[in-house]
């Protein structure tokens, strides 16, 4: 098929469209089991994956291109079904410990890109139609797998248990530490004989399955202890604090709580609302349009990377692609940790760490305009750790303004940037001032090549970076109080022993 810059562009925001539906499974994941939908997210891949793998290995003839853009919305689509199981359990299973949980299963997600890469290469010399053959089956096994393990539970409800969670988590991460730097070992040493390439597949493997080894040594070797201490237990969420607080002052007024219920129109930032609410908050729009900033800026960088190295004079664009995923997963690590260390220790706010992910795709995104001996290189590292850090950072974010009751929902809604995103960065900005600045091929296509080419994408990326930057920078501010609550909720010895201290004068 002979395509148009604009037109393979649009072919991955059709990908990427598939996401919008994700609206489907927020809904669904009030009112399904988390079986259920990981089952639907595992067919749907299974189906758009599967005809694609058809087309392109040739075992049928080649679709017309519309038919393509719907499998491709199909493949895309499932993702979110997943994302949204996964995410929306483990949120509401370790409230304690958003950040580590939200950077762990963004982390591994941020993997995926290298870990199917490596694995197609080292085991099938990069063949494409094998590639689209392991995105259709390998998730669908681990879906069916995760069906069995998947659920709802009660979350910590002691010291000792949030102890052990953040334990575990430690361990998790290192872990995930250890899978990164082996596949960047993998990437940076060149090619690889077909014996170290296999070696190295089975390797990856026995590194993927070692997380499932740290349950069950906690199942086998420990249990929890249920100390139902009333302090610990009262305080173990920021709303819950904010509740008991209003009932108590309520109670020694002599009033009851539910008096007040009537006179109360829309729930303040930090409580949950519905969607309706949500929408109708200045803060809701803040989040919005700041995460659009980041993530459709950092799409359109990885849907046009492999144009991006050509146009440079790179002949190969694997490694460029494998750092935005490698650093893009040290970025949800490292974000999903210090942002939660920094709300405990210091009420820090959350969204200045998409502040500080806003500065590093600005900086990624000069170097790229600058286009320097080696700027694509770092503008990868940049880019990949700054979207990281958003896609972490957001999560959490989300469920500490508007709540957990509608979480899947609000989830995926955020995520409607990602497509929205998609098609104004990558499908109408770049695809059309690339078209712009190439000449035409005689099989009717466009070519590009030279600096120029993608000088002007990357010079609107980084204003609008910056207007990411100032978003996150406001919300931080409007936000500071209900991060002083989570970091009383989370220091509860300190808060009583400033009212003892207080008490004495």
């Amino acid at each position: 098929m002979a395509l148009t810059q604009l037109q393979l562009n649009n072919l991955s925001v059709a990908k990427d469209i598939g996401k919008a539906f994700g609206l489907l499974s927020g809904m669904a994941s009030d009112r399904l089991s988390t079986s259920t939908i990981l089952i639907i997210g595992s067919v749907e891949g299974l189906m758009g994956y599967g005809v694609q793998w058809l087309v392109v290995s040739e075992r049928i003839n080649p679709l017309p291109y519309w038919q393509m853009c719907i499998f491709l919305c199909m493949g895309g689509n499932s993702t979110t079904w997943m994302n949204t199981a996964v995410l929306v359990t483990c949120i509401r299973n370790f409230t304690k410990n958003r950040g580590p949980v939200s950077g762990i299963c963004k982390g591994y997600v941020g993997l995926s890109t290298a870990i199917f890469t490596d694995l197609c290469t080292s085991l099938f010399s990069s063949s494409p139609s094998k590639f689209l053959l392991m995105l259709a089956i390998v998730p669908a096994i681990v879906c069916v797998a995760a069906c069995i393990f998947l659920q709802e539970t009660p979350p910590a409800s002691s010291p000792s248990e949030e102890r052990q969670e953040a334990e575990v988590f430690l361990i998790f991460n290192i872990l995930a530490i250890v899978v990164a730097v082996y596949l960047l070992a993998f990437d940076i040493t060149g090619p690889h004989g077909h014996v170290l390439s296999l070696a190295f597949a089975v390797g990856l493997i026995v590194l993927l399955a070692m997380p499932l080894g740290v349950p069950l040594y906690t199942f086998l070797c420990t249990s929890r202890t249920y100390s139902f201490d009333i302090e610990h237990k009262a305080l173990e969420d920021p709303l819950v604090v904010q509740k008991a607080l209003l009932e108590k002052s309520k109670e020694l007024a002599g009033v009851k709580v539910a008096d007040f219920e009537g006179f109360k129109q829309r729930p303040s930032i930090g409580e949950d609302h519905n969607i309706a609410q949500m929408i109708q908050t200045f803060d809701f729009w803040i989040l919005f349009v700041s995460f659009l900033c980041g993530t459709g800026t950092a799409m359109c960088v990885m849907n046009n990377m492999a144009q991006m190295g050509l146009a440079l004079g790179y002949s190969s664009v694997s490694i460029f692609i494998s750092l935005l995923s490698i650093w893009g997963f040290f970025g949800r690590i490292i974000s999903g940790l210090i942002s939660e260390y920094y709300i405990g220790k210091h009420a820090m706010p959350r969204p200045l760490w998409n502040a500080v992910a806003e500065i590093l795709m600005t900086l990624g995104y000069l170097a790229m305009a600058l286009a320097l001996p080696g700027s694509l290189y770092i503008g990868s590292i940049f880019v990949g750790m700054g979207y990281g850090f958003l896609l972490t950072v957001t999560v959490p974010v989300a469920s500490e303004l508007f709540g957990l009751k509608h979480y899947g929902l609000l989830y995926n809604i955020l995520i409607l940037n990602l497509p929205l995103g998609s098609f104004l960065f990558s499908g109408l900005l770049a695809g059309y001032l690339y078209d712009d600045e190439a000449t035409k091929t005689s099989e009717g296509g466009s070519t590009c090549v030279g600096s120029h080419c993608y000088r002007l994408v990357h010079l609107i990326m980084t204003l609008a970076s910056v207007l990411g930057l100032v978003l996150n920078v406001l919300l931080a501010i409007r936000t500071k109080k209900v991060y002083t609550k989570i970091y009383e909720s989370k220091n509860p010895k300190k808060i009583i022993m400033g009212f003892s201290a207080s008490a004495k004068y």
